[in-house]
């Protein structure tokens, strides 16, 4: 594109997995669409994201299956395992750079249709854009309506901010490492800080994972926020109540020292080589001039996006993905995608179209699943509660993983299946189960009618669903027993 003013009906900036979902939508209506991003392409999941932390976990399990082989009877010669850190780094660096390649051949193709514009665009009136080009020039977009797929950044919080690269790391260039730490301090154990932590542990890197409020990725159950606690404490060196009293980078970039107490309140100083930071993320929001359109965040940090329509306010523009901040997963953002793309084109007649059922997984081990709905997100409704502990589970104890508590919701009006929070193994297949039933519709009854092979972890699931049963004939309601904060160690 060469022109120096740009008329076009939807300008998307961001050409992450919701732009380009926008971007398909907006055509499939037959408006003109234009993305505008600066790069680099290839989305989050697959440059930063799910793609690379799964290639680094699947090493990680790898290693894991060899060391725990003597519980079946299986045992490996002292020394006769090696973890080469350069050969795993360079598996995950291949195999990332060819997932993030599928990516690069779609943003090519925008590019080849003109539909596509390599700059950092700024709003700076109502309708207006002005983009910086990767090339120096200047160019200016006028829209009709916009929608923002910006996405988020890392968060840094103030204790933590004199640290620099390459001793502090985070998920957006952690996967560039040539080799493995020697030892790594994890901050924040949401999905990233656990996922990575436990990974790197298992490689061998010396790890500590630090967090507070006692929280453990998305649980808010307080009994499986427990039991994740009993779980992860056997192996990691994991704290979720730690109190930081300094920590300061040596000068010559070898890494840092730090001096806190951690959640057993052991007063601890040690170093580490790396930091890996994963206290969270924040939307780029801030970063594309709505305040020249006179939009600014409330005191909570929040913009006024429609949940249900992804409209900002009442103004033509749409937020989705990262940026609105709502369900940052990588299919919730490709439906943000279509229903900011469907919206932007059928303004001002928007829709709130009805959403899949919530289903978010987090690959640790065991691992955590979040499905639907549970009482703190339909107050008022009585619910019943089932559950089960992994302790006893047949096929997980032929397996050794028998490991991990699930609990399972349903409404006591109706028997239907609404939700429920997983810690255990394998439970992404157990999780798609439940979130399929929800959608579905189904009551309890209803989903016990269904065939269980034996012996399977599944069988696990209807254990679950039989306790359920019992809690709607016995009218037992969930106590919502949801974490506290500063719950747990």
């Amino acid at each position: 594109m060469s022109e120096k003013s740009i008329k076009v009906n939807v300008a998307i900036l961001g050409a992450g997995s919701a732009g380009l979902s926008a971007l398909r939508k907006v055509k499939s209506m037959r408006e003109t669409g234009l993305l505008i991003d600066p790069g680099p392409y290839g989305t989050t999941c697959a440059r930063v994201g799910c793609m690379p932390s799964k290639l680094l976990i699947a090493a990680a399990d790898a290693a894991h299956e060899v060391h725990k082989a003597s519980m079946f009877g299986v045992h490996v010669d002292e020394g006769a395992v090696t973890i080469n850190g350069k050969d795993v780094m360079k598996r995950v660096q291949s195999e990332r750079d060819r997932f993030v390649g599928f990516v690069k051949e779609s943003i090519a193709q925008r590019d080849k249709d003109d539909e596509l514009l390599k700059g950092r665009a700024t709003i700076t009136s109502e309708g207006v854009l002005s983009v910086e080009c990767n090339d120096g020039s200047s160019q200016e977009v006028h829209y009709d309506r916009l929608i923002l797929a910006v996405g988020s950044r890392p968060i840094v919080p103030p204790p933590f901010r004199a640290l620099t690269a390459p001793v502090m790391l985070t998920n957006d260039d952690i996967f560039e490492l040539d080799d493995l730490p020697e030892s790594l301090l994890v901050v924040g154990l949401g999905v990233i800080g656990v996922e990575l932590g436990q990974a790197m542990a298992r490689l061998g890197v010396r790890t500590t994972l630090v967090g507070i409020d006692g929280l453990i990725g998305p649980l808010q159950d307080s009994d499986v926020l427990a039991e994740a606690h009993k779980i992860f404490k056997q192996e990691l060196d994991l704290h979720s109540n730690y109190e930081l009293h300094s920590i300061t980078q040596r000068e010559d970039m070898s890494g840092v020292d730090i001096h806190f107490t951690d959640s057993d309140g052991r007063e601890r100083q040690e170093f580490f080589q790396k930091v890996l930071m994963a206290a969270g993320r924040r939307s780029n929001l801030d970063r594309v001039g709505l305040e020249n359109i006179d939009v600014m965040p409330d005191k909570d940090g929040k913009y006024g996006i429609n949940e249900g329509t992804l409209q900002l306010r009442d103004m033509p523009i749409f937020v989705a993905g990262d940026a609105n901040g709502f369900h940052p997963l990588l299919h919730e953002a490709s439906d943000d995608g279509k229903v900011a793309g469907e919206n932007a084109v059928v303004y001002p007649e928007v829709l709130a179209p009805r959403r899949r059922t919530h289903l978010s997984v987090m690959f640790s081990d065991p691992q955590i699943a979040t499905i639907g709905r549970n009482c703190t997100k339909l107050p008022g409704v009585d619910l019943a509660e089932g559950s089960l502990n992994y302790d006893d589970q047949g096929r997980a104890r032929v397996m050794g993983v028998n490991k991990g508590l699930i609990k399972v919701y349903a409404e006591h009006k109706t028997g239907r299946l609404v939700g429920g929070e997983f810690f255990g193994p394998d439970v992404e297949h157990l999780a798609h189960l439940l979130a399929w039933s929800v959608q579905s519709g189904l009551t309890v009854d209803e989903a016990l009618d269904m065939p269980f092979y034996h012996p399977v972890l599944e069988e696990g699931f209807r254990t679950a669903l039989r306790d359920l049963s019992s809690a709607l004939k016995h009218r037992r309601k969930v106590k919502c027993r949801v974490a506290e904060l500063g719950v747990g160690s």
